[in-house]
């Protein structure tokens, strides 16, 4: 198993066919997964997070990251090496990051199984303090992007087309990439969420707002070498 930078194609067809959200995410870096039989899984996506996102932990901008989604198709051998392994690249590639956060969406029954299986810290769940939008078309809009829009003036008011919805409890994990913050994530750690019956075999498939998204091996595989 391997992975490399994704170009913005490979992004997009994972994100909107591997992916339940049915959205491209603005990330600050993707990867490319690859089985050991060079078949291409999806892709893995991490951006530089909030503004503030850092400051529970004393960190700034670009001393932490968020793990924004796992779009992958399921014909990778196991999902928690592709997130070990993508673990390695942004630390890697990003040699001033100390610290991981990712969410697990309890409106789409996750609880973290996957990142209970690579040894992050559980921080809690979080109450969500922005809803979300939805399109004429059916499509999730982050409420930042729906304050793009009508700063650009594409909408006069957020219910011109876009109707709000209930963010759902998200729960948080953390995961150190500097020895020096085990202590501080040891001391926010709480014991992990049970695991759904949905979540046993996420393991071999595919969860998170990186909630792993599967598809089909068959539509995951039609077309997909001009995109990789």
């Amino acid at each position: 198993m391997r992975l490399e930078i994704a170009s913005y194609k490979a992004i997009k067809y994972a994100c909107m066919n591997f992916h339940y959200a049915k959205a491209i995410p603005y990330c600050s870096v993707g990867y490319s997964v690859f089985n050991n039989k060079n078949e291409w899984c999806g892709v893995i996506l991490f951006n530089r997070g909030s503004r503030n996102g850092g400051k529970p932990y004393n960190l700034v901008i670009g001393e932490f990251a968020e793990l924004i989604r796992m779009a992958l198709n399921g014909k990778q051998e196991s999902t928690s090496k592709c997130l070990s392994l993508a673990i390695k690249c942004i630390k890697k590639d990003n040699p001033i990051c100390k610290l991981l956060v990712s969410y697990a969406d309890t409106g789409q029954g996750h609880n973290g199984v996957i990142y209970q299986a690579t040894n992050w810290y559980y921080e809690g769940e979080i109450i969500p303090s922005r809803p979300f939008f939805k399109d004429s078309n059916g499509k999730m809009i982050h409420s930042r992007t729906a304050a793009k829009m009508k700063e650009q003036g594409k909408i006069k008011h957020y219910d011109d087309g876009l109707v709000r919805i209930t963010n759902t409890n998200k729960h948080r994990y953390i995961y150190p990439l500097d020895k020096s913050l085990i202590p501080l994530c040891k001391s926010l750690s709480k014991p992990y969420p049970k695991k759904q019956a949905q979540e046993v075999n996420e393991d071999k498939r595919s969860t998170s707002s990186a909630e792993i998204g599967g598809s089909s091996p068959t539509l995951a595989l039609n077309g997909i070498k001009n995109i990789q």
